[in-house]
């Protein structure tokens, strides 16, 4: 009689870097990464981007994520996105492109889960609280790739640094991977059908309100649009229209997302009821920027590099803060309540 058969198979690092071998040719493979800063001894288990996504998963940046806002500034509801929440929706999103694409999904995963660690208290406010400081003006993504980089000091591969670095479609060169393509949609599927379904929860817009291309290609904001948006990312990139092989949306839909977008833009991310709120997140951050200046004593020694100019460290410090730790540190300092005026930006009915 034979012996039963082994329950478990080990799958080691060499097991799943030949898996990997059967990937689509546009995929990235560990085994060729242009490497890390500081070369490391191969882990015996995992391939070189599972230990960046490891990495980052235990980091102090990521954790912050949390307390961290998305859009609606100071949030009173408890199912309101926050960066955290985008961020792993954004890692779902990118795997299951990743994944119907026949790409890496662990180096997709990687960067989404790092996609958005730089980001300062109050969403992209704090990049427009920045720019009287920072010559050329402040991002998030360039403060991300400091944060692995230099705060933290990680370690990753060139892949998953390069992927947080141009995460953002305003950064230029775009990213060298189809993977980190991947995080760029779904970055703005996170964001758009999200976004969009907690401004419909909030009261702010109604589903009838969405312009008519988003609401017949897409669907309503949540789980139709979203899967809407995977499978005309799906779609466009197995094209075979599509000439420059990166990964791209089918062109009806890519309209109907432009239009989506400028739609946020106009009655959520730049309304009226947003510019209230903005004008008090700026004055909190440059009113911590300039203390901690005058006071660089302040500044934790646990989370300061000290070859940086004073400035720079000033930046770190208060970029990494999350949302009520800026404004408890402000009305502490300044006894001056901020904490009360910023009331929710929008709350649930």
């Amino acid at each position: 009689m034979s012996a039963p058969a082994a329950p478990f198979r080990l799958a080691d690092r060499r097991a799943r870097e030949a898996a990997e071998e059967l990937l689509a040719p546009a995929a990235a493979r560990s085994v060729r990464t242009r490497g890390r800063a500081r070369p490391e001894p191969e882990d015996p288990l995992r391939t070189a981007y599972e230990r960046d996504r490891d990495r980052i998963l235990h980091a102090k940046a990521f954790r912050r994520l949390k307390h961290k806002t998305q859009v609606f500034l100071n949030p009173d509801g408890d199912h309101f996105v926050t960066r955290l929440t985008h961020t792993l929706q954004v890692t779902q999103v990118a795997r299951s492109l990743a994944a119907a694409l026949s790409l890496n999904e662990t180096l997709a995963e990687a960067i989404a889960l790092g996609h958005d660690l730089g980001h300062s208290p109050f969403g992209h406010i704090g990049e427009a609280a920045l720019e009287p400081y920072v010559a050329g003006g402040w991002h998030h993504a360039a403060q991300g790739v400091r944060i692995v980089e230099v705060l933290e000091d990680l370690n990753l591969t060139w892949e998953v640094r390069d992927g947080i670095r141009a995460h953002s479609w305003k950064i230029t060169p775009p990213p060298a991977t189809r993977e980190a393509e991947c995080v760029r949609y779904a970055d703005r599927i996170g964001y758009l059908s999200h976004d969009a379904l907690d401004a419909v929860r909030a009261g702010v817009l109604s589903v009838g309100e969405l312009p008519a291309s988003t609401r017949r290609v897409f669907g309503a904001p949540g789980s139709a649009m979203v899967g809407a948006m995977i499978s005309a990312v799906v779609e466009g990139s197995l094209s075979p229209g599509n000439a420059t092989g990166a990964v791209v949306m089918a062109p009806e839909a890519l309209e109907a997302m432009a239009e989506l977008r400028a739609f946020m833009f106009a009655r959520v991310y730049e309304s009226d009821t947003a510019a209230g709120q903005k004008h008090i997140a700026i004055d909190v951050i440059r009113r911590l920027v300039d203390h901690h200046l005058a006071h660089p004593e302040l500044i934790p020694a646990t989370y300061r590099d000290t070859e940086a100019d004073l400035l720079t460290q000033v930046v770190d410090h208060v970029t990494g803060m999350t949302d009520r730790f800026a404004l408890a540190t402000h009305d502490r300092l300044f006894d001056d309540t901020a904490s009360v005026r910023m009331r929710p930006l929008l709350v649930t009915p």
